[in-house]
């Protein structure tokens, strides 16, 4: 008569022997073999002048060279960021609901001016050059002193708030960059460079900028000549 300890060894190896036998069940996930990817037609030659150039040649610059730019320039900027481009006041960059939250200014060499967009104009707002401040704002980044221009992009989120609620500070930040990349492809374009800049002191951005207590500092966009 066999022990209990013997039957039990016994039901193991049966046990042990189906389960080898058993098919194998569906693969892993993991395991399933990846489809190979279906390349694309090659981008569009980057023709001189055209968008795909502009693309392909923006790059991040910090050498700069401490040259003002002409209104010309400047003027081109800031079309490029929020300048009016159709019907019922649609601008260069896409907004949420078309609330429009963004307002820009420009730190010169020699002053600090608003970007009147629906004139295309430029109203003066400080009569000081405020770039080596700006660049102390931003931590010490020491090359903003020399751009010709430093774009600073503030948003006003109650506009968008007042139809987009808690989402509202999200869709203005967006906005922010939408502007940010065309006035970065506008730069390349116009044989430029620049670099946008998002770390600096809020609150310091708005005490030497004098903005308004509703206008968020969000970006700033040093322009200018390189130095090689």
């Amino acid at each position: 008569m066999r022990s209990g300890t013997g039957r039990v060894g016994v039901l193991l190896v049966g046990l042990m022997a189906v389960t080898a036998c058993a098919p194998a069940g569906p693969p892993s996930p993991d395991a399933t073999p990846r489809a190979q990817p279906r390349p694309l037609p090659d981008p569009m030659p980057t023709e001189p002048g055209s968008l795909e150039e502009a693309i392909a040649e923006r790059r991040s610059v910090r050498d700069l060279i401490d040259r003002p730019l002409s209104d010309a320039q400047i003027g081109q900027l800031l079309w490029s960021a929020q300048g009016i481009t159709g019907s019922r006041g649609r601008r260069a960059a896409p907004s949420a609901g078309a609330t429009y939250p963004l307002e820009v200014y420009v730190a010169t060499t020699d002053r600090v001016a608003k970007y009147e967009i629906d004139d295309h104009a430029l109203s003066d707002h400080l009569d000081v050059d405020r770039r080596s401040a700006l660049a102390a704002a931003a931590f010490g980044q020491e090359w903003i002193a020399d751009a010709g221009a430093v774009i600073v992009l503030t948003g006003v989120i109650e506009r968008t708030a007042d139809r987009y609620g808690d989402r509202a500070e999200r869709f203005v930040l967006l906005e922010a960059g939408h502007a940010a990349q065309n006035v970065l492809l506008q730069a390349t374009a116009l044989d430029l460079v620049g670099v946008p800049v998002g770390a600096f002191d809020d609150a310091e951005v708005r005490e030497l900028l004098e903005l308004p207590t509703d206008h968020e500092p969000l970006y700033l966009l040093p322009i200018g000549f390189p130095a090689d």
